[in-house]
């Protein structure tokens, strides 16, 4: 069942945040959100969780109508940017609080904080207070917190995007496995395309308030919709009037049946990528530089520079 989402509209004033969205995300997966700012992903997001309400439409949740329910009826667990700690209180008794206030039995909140602290990886940081944590294990205590009232549901908003990025890398590769573990519905929201098209089972690409394509990373990625998700969805350039992937684009120093010809203007090493920019000759209208990735291997093996002239077409042909 998961959570059904009919025909939702949200506006703040003039500014319309969500126009007739519908979505189902089935029970047990890990759905992404994604766009730009102020697209609306976080306002779908807090609509779910019963944090703002919706002008019109419906939300169904594990096949029950929560449209009119409050947030702490709808058995939603919330994870925010901000960990939202009680900074008094020590990481054992944040992750119990929800339990303690729904009036559970000692033993039991017990031995679920000591589940859910091992499931974390916090075990040895029970005692402590938040502040004596790192970023990326006051965010575990945050995921631990929600998942100890074993919600239907899990919302994350943006949840590694106060983090370095070593550390978000760790956290979303530990998010995934953890998810595996515990097959709670969970959405995802993240502005990050590298982030969602790790972690998620599907993404669901929203700009202007509107759902533009949903889908499996592989769909969106390889057959986007429209330029719109082509170009969120990782790195793009123009060669002739195709929009292309850098990555998709083949280089040669011998003259094929090219689409396009060119001199290489730039030239940079980053990690294990060659990227270049090559200015077009002149010929076929285009003038502006095309932007192409290979690997060190093959950037050797082409023996490529910056000043030479180059040829270029795409590998796979619209």
């Amino acid at each position: 069942m998961g959570i059904e989402i009919r025909d939702v509209n949200k506006n703040f004033g003039d500014f319309v945040a969500l126009q007739d969205v519908t979505l189902s995300i089935p029970t047990g997966q890990l759905t992404a959100l994604l766009g730009p700012s102020g697209g609306g992903k976080s306002t779908l997001l807090r609509i779910i969780a019963g944090l703002e309400s919706a002008d019109s439409g419906t939300v169904a949740i594990d096949g029950a109508d929560a449209t009119g329910l409050p947030a702490q009826k709808r058995n939603v667990g919330f994870v925010f940017q901000h960990y939202a700690a009680f900074k008094h209180m020590t990481v054992a008794k944040n992750v119990a609080f929800g339990l303690e206030i729904r009036k559970r039995p000692k033993a039991e909140v017990t031995a679920k904080v000591d589940e859910l602290l091992a499931l974390v990886h916090l075990t040895q940081f029970g005692h402590r207070l938040p502040s004596q944590l790192s970023g990326g294990q006051r965010q575990r205590m945050a995921l631990a917190r929600a998942l100890a009232i074993e919600p239907t549901v899990l919302l994350l908003d943006e949840p590694f995007g106060a983090l370095d990025a070593k550390v978000r890398k760790e956290l979303r590769d530990w998010l995934r496995r953890l998810h595996d573990e515990v097959h709670v519905t969970t959405v995802f929201v993240t502005h990050d395309q590298e982030e969602a098209l790790e972690v998620a089972d599907s993404l669901v690409v929203i700009n202007d308030g509107q759902i533009e394509q949903i889908g499996s990373p592989d769909d969106l990625y390889d057959r986007p919709a429209n330029d719109f998700v082509q170009s969120f969805l990782g790195p793009v350039t123009m060669l002739g009037n195709q929009l292309i992937r850098p990555h998709d684009i083949d280089i040669s120093k011998v003259e094929n049946a090219a689409n396009l010809a060119g001199k290489i203007t730039r030239w940079t090493r980053v990690g294990f990528e060659i990227r270049l920019e090559v200015t077009p000759s002149g010929g076929g209208g285009q003038t502006d530089p095309v932007q192409v990735v290979v690997t060190r291997a093959e950037a050797d093996a082409l023996d490529l520079h910056v000043g030479d002239a180059v040829w270029l077409r795409p590998v796979f042909p619209s």
